[in-house]
């Protein structure tokens, strides 16, 4: 038994079963147990691997996307950088070595992340060294005037709130004990509280952090210019299904068998973020394919690139990130993962998004 699981057995025990997204705020954020509190998860050593450790390609694609999107702006003097949730600084770093070339990119800008785990704030810290970042618990104190926002695989993370539909109606999913253990189950809500109709067996699920965040986002970009990327697994419309998913050592795993030592993760209901967005005033540009948006930046013309001056075996390096980071099906990155932008509404249509588009039926 994990220490986390015997402080939350102890919790319900105490309090009463615990919502979904209390579930997961204890389990990824707990002080002294959470996930994020207490290790590096990333790479082939940790649980999960994500774009910016496949390839600095990915991260260097983005730098120029975001200096296009300053020079959209109308080159402000000065303006803020963030990067929601930014691992171990890789995709910042490789997006601060790609945007060198940009004349007045680099004196414009100011680097903000917002972290909240003292391990991986120590790794940016390394990471970044000489960049001037300053860090955030929040992401209102790191949003002060024109500012473009990075979120690479942030809101997968976010707790959300799970409903089930039965024969007597709509119950909310909690986490509960059974025979001592952690276990999942379900208790009644008022009859107006969630005014959905689904067929019986029906899961839903109500992401609320992530739709406060990109409203907050798109707020400010709306109020102070600038603009946002969202780069997550999930889908482009709205639909029924518990995605809560748990992750050890690359494989999926039980998400109630041992809190605090694997990471959680829900997939991300783009249609709602971007309804958000748009409800609080922002423009909004795709969902596009991961593989479409790089493929439109010029991910390949780089990868060639890079392999002209590289040996076979960072050739062959080369081509495996290239195939992962696009590559449709369980195979790579490339249909599952969306990127979905905001911005200003006086901006004009940003790279990666005039061309393709996901089908709405996908």
């Amino acid at each position: 038994m994990s220490s986390l699981e015997a402080e939350l057995i102890r919790l319900i025990r105490d309090e009463g079963p615990l919502p979904v997204s209390r579930f997961m705020a204890l389990a990824l954020g707990h002080p002294r147990h959470g996930y994020y509190m207490t290790r590096d998860p990333f790479g082939q050593e940790g649980d999960f691997t994500t774009a910016p450790e496949i390839s600095q390609m990915f991260g260097e694609l983005i730098g120029l996307w975001a200096a296009h999107l300053w020079q959209a702006m109308g080159a402000p003097a000065r303006f803020r950088l963030v990067e929601l949730g930014p691992g171990r600084g890789t995709l910042m770093a490789d997006l601060l070595r790609a945007t060198r070339i940009v004349p007045g990119f680099h004196a414009a800008l100011s680097v903000h992340l917002v972290e909240t785990s003292p391990v991986l704030r120590a790794k940016q810290a390394a990471t970044l060294s000489g960049a001037g970042a300053i860090w955030h618990d929040t992401l209102a104190g790191a949003l002060d005037g024109p500012a473009i926002v990075l979120a690479n695989e942030f809101l997968d993370a976010l707790p959300l709130d799970q409903f089930a539909m039965t024969a007597e109606g709509w119950h909310e999913r909690l986490v509960g004990l059974d025979e001592g253990g952690l276990a999942f189950g379900l208790a009644r809500v008022g009859k107006d509280s969630l005014k959905i109709a689904a067929p019986v067996g029906s899961v839903f699920e109500q992401p609320f952090a992530a739709l406060d965040i990109a409203a907050e986002v798109a707020r400010h970009v709306a109020r102070e210019g600038g603009g946002a990327l969202f780069i997550d697994y999930g889908s482009v419309r709205s639909g029924f299904g518990d995605t809560l998913q748990a992750m050890k050592r690359h494989a999926f795993v039980d998400p109630l068998a041992a809190p605090g030592e694997a990471d959680l993760t829900v997939h991300v209901d783009f249609e709602r973020i971007g309804q958000a967005a748009l409800k609080a005033g922002a423009a909004l540009h795709g969902p596009a394919t991961q593989r479409d948006f790089l493929l439109a930046l010029g991910l390949a013309q780089r990868a060639q690139a890079l392999s002209q001056k590289a040996d076979a075996a960072q050739r062959r390096a080369l081509s495996e990130a290239f195939d992962r980071l696009v590559a449709p099906g369980e195979t790579g990155m490339g249909d599952l993962f969306k990127v979905l932008a905001l911005s200003h509404p006086a901006l004009p249509p940003l790279p990666g998004f005039d061309l393709h588009r996901v089908p709405e039926q996908a």
